[in-house]
């Protein structure tokens, strides 16, 4: 993941100065400047990622991604080692009942204090108040301020499940008469495995990074379909779509719009989770040592392929507007497939128990990325399913973009209010390209 790491990010700078040295006193819709590798197409992304690259969105946004994933793998990392609860005791512990108290701590992670408390009326008081979370008293009781419920997974809770356990086994090996070896060979002792019929949940490390790949989906999603949208719009209401159609046809204008937004996609996705990956590395982090890796790595070629589906809808979209009140309207229906997948994905995710609307979501290629990703996320999806998903989602890719160059080439040029698509009837001049004539 890191030389794929530093390629993006070599890419991007090299595209960056590219933009940079480019923007000079000259400037034009198709920047000459350019290279043109890929034709007319090549032209039109390469202006679209000049475009983007260079835009002051795009930069804040790439941070406050970084700043969000350096955050949920650190954080997590910084307090692994911070939980540290207060242990009261009253009275006089004896050695082994010291060892077991510390070493309950340990078996859950926790860190234990003693705290000396002078009397039962004290102790009650600290637990109270929060000074103690849980107290010893005599070497045969444990305390809490509140009765602890089977679901309670806090840190209290756990060590006084932990203290109960382990002190009561000692007294019970005490009791009992053992000798020191007949005690250390019961410690000893291996547990039988315990088998299961269906798969557990997910890990923490595994759920707080799934939340996260989730989130930033959504949001890289809809801010890049909405570049599209008003892209496509802006260029139709300030007339410069009709300089572009004197020299690029309208199939390669589009194409190279979503393209170049593409390219754009790819090589901030790439420095996102390339950079959560590497620092997940450097600091230790559970991330690279569970199934949260492919979840990053399922999130990336969906984040590709909901671009590639969603994008060609959006453009279309656009090419049927020319004003913000316009675009407003259409904004809703266009991202409610992406936020209900989104919200059916989460629901899942947080229950860890997916749903069969999930599992039929998974193979709609407007709510696929979120679905197949939590699916991945909880181990409930095989990989023959994610390919069947893949390639449903590829296959309508290709219709949907037939049918938004259709849509593009019959709209583009009809101005002066907003085009449905009932009006869209071919327009065709006498050699059968697209007509330079508009709807006044």
């Amino acid at each position: 993941m890191l030389p794929i790491l530093i390629l993006a990010g070599a890419v991007l700078l090299a595209v960056i100065r590219q933009a940079r040295s480019a923007s000079g006193p000259r400037r034009s819709a198709v920047p000459p400047t350019l290279p043109a590798t890929g034709g007319d197409v090549g032209l039109v992304a390469a202006r679209e990622v000049r475009a983007r690259v260079t835009g002051r969105m795009f930069r804040v946004g790439t941070l406050v991604m970084l700043a969000a994933a350096a955050a949920a793998i650190v954080i997590p990392v910084l307090e692994r080692g911070r939980h540290v609860s207060q242990l009261g005791v009253v009275g006089e512990l004896s050695a082994p009942v010291r060892a077991a108290a510390l070493s309950a701590g340990t078996s859950v992670g926790v860190t234990t204090r003693l705290v000396r408390e002078g009397s039962t009326a004290r102790m009650r008081a600290d637990l109270r108040s929060g000074r103690i979370q849980v107290a010893l008293v005599d070497d045969g009781q444990v305390w809490v301020d509140k009765a602890i419920w089977s679901t309670d997974t806090s840190s209290a809770a756990q060590l006084a499940r932990a203290l109960s356990r382990s002190i009561g086994a000692d007294a019970a090996i005490t009791a009992a008469g053992l000798s020191s070896g007949q005690a250390a060979a019961l410690e000893r002792a291996r547990p039988l495995p315990v088998r299961s019929l269906q798969p557990g949940g997910i890990s923490a490390a595994v759920r707080t990074s799934s939340v996260v790949v989730l989130v930033l989906l959504f949001l890289m999603l809809t801010q890049y379909n909405t570049w599209t949208l008003i892209g496509v719009m802006e260029e139709k209401a300030t007339r410069v779509v009709e300089v572009l159609l004197a020299a690029v046809g309208p199939a390669k204008l589009v194409t190279g719009k979503v393209l170049g937004i593409g390219i754009v996609v790819f090589l901030q996705a790439m420095v996102v989770f390339g950079f959560a990956f590497g620092l997940a590395h450097a600091v230790g982090s559970d991330l690279v040592h569970s199934t949260a890796s492919w979840v990053l790595g399922s999130a990336l070629v969906w984040l590709i392929l909901g671009y590639a589906f969603n994008s060609w809808v959006y453009a279309a979209a656009g090419s049927m507007t020319e004003r913000q009140s316009q675009v407003q309207t259409l904004a809703l229906p266009l991202v409610l497939p992406i936020g209900f997948g989104y919200l059916v994905a989460s629901t899942a995710l947080a229950s860890g128990s997916p749903s069969t609307l999930l599992h039929v979501l998974a193979y709609v290629p407007p709510t696929a990325p979120f679905a197949v990703t939590v699916l991945t996320a909880l181990g409930d999806i095989a990989w023959w399913q994610f390919a069947i998903s893949a390639v449903l989602t590829a296959v309508s890719t290709v219709a949907v973009a037939r049918l938004a160059i259709t849509i593009y080439k019959r709209a583009i040029l009809q101005t002066g209010a907003r085009v449905r698509l009932r009006d869209l009837a071919p327009i065709r001049g006498s050699s059968g390209t697209l007509s330079a004539e508009a709807t006044p």
